[in-house]
């Protein structure tokens, strides 16, 4: 008996742990059929911020959601097809619409509505840039009648700046690089977004500033559509691996992401 006893135990065992060694590409694939149900990863981008894609002097793309859409889809096993948008909140809708699976924006209560998010990968300062020789030093010099604030059009700061400013007018751009030509036009005196953005539009703009200080924070989180909420425990161990291991910090260095704090934990 003890004999017989002991075999059981060991095929028990042996099944036992057949079955958890089983059941671990059973729940990937299961994930990937929730989080990429046609098979590839569709990643939205947009390009000019090291939140989304940019590309350095070679050509070579880099940031954020970039990065992270890709690594997502190889834990996966599934393809990845990155899809370009002139600005976040078009990102956002087709994520809505169900055509677009993955990106990494704000994850403002407005933005809830319509899709869902994992928990923050990184938080992110929001400022304003002004031209070269612009007579704005300080974010007291703003709100003054006369002054054109730049935001891009369906943005978080489209929505939150009309109630912080009084006099100053707040004109909307289709993206980041017509905002660029808008200076230039005279069309804004300055460009309120995240850091991150600023500091690329700096780059092309010789003598232009970020002004100090801040006026809030924007907590970056994935965001998947609605109905896929199963699969955010896995996101969420995502986002902690990509964190804890590193990786996250060579993502910012290497897409030269500026103005970048550590997420606040939930």
């Amino acid at each position: 008996m003890k004999i017989c006893s002991g075999r059981f135990a060991r095929t028990a065992l042996l099944a036992v742990t057949f079955l958890g060694l089983a059941d671990a590409p059973v729940r990937a694939d299961g994930e990937a059929k929730l989080l990429a149900p046609s098979g590839t990863l569709r990643v939205g981008i947009y390009p000019g911020s090291p939140t989304s894609m940019v590309t350095d002097a070679a050509g070579k793309p880099h940031g954020l959601a970039y990065h992270l859409g890709g690594e997502l889809a190889r834990r996966l096993g599934v393809g990845v097809d990155y899809v370009k948008f002139e600005r976040v909140a078009d990102i956002v809708a087709a994520i809505h619409d169900g055509k677009i699976d993955f990106t990494v924006t704000n994850a403002t209560p407005a933005r809830a509505n319509d899709v869902s998010f994992s928990q923050p990968v990184l938080a992110i300062e929001l400022g304003y840039l002004v031209p070269p020789n612009s007579p704005i030093g300080n974010v007291e010099d703003i709100d003054k009648s006369g002054v054109k604030i730049g935001v891009t059009k369906g943005s978080t700061s489209e929505r939150t700046l009309p109630a912080k400013f009084k006099n100053a007018t707040i004109v909307p751009a289709e993206s980041v690089k017509a905002a660029i030509g808008m200076f230039g036009r005279g069309q804004i005196d300055l460009y309120a977004t995240n850091k991150p953005t600023l500091f690329e539009m700096s780059d092309q703009m010789p003598g232009a500033r970020i002004l100090d200080g801040n006026w809030g924070l924007e907590h970056m989180a994935i965001a998947i559509p609605k109905g896929r909420e199963d699969s955010l425990i896995m996101l969420n161990r995502f986002v902690a691996d990509e964190q804890s291991s590193g990786a996250l910090d060579t993502i910012q260095q290497q897409a030269g992401l500026r103005g970048a704090t550590k997420a606040r934990r939930e």
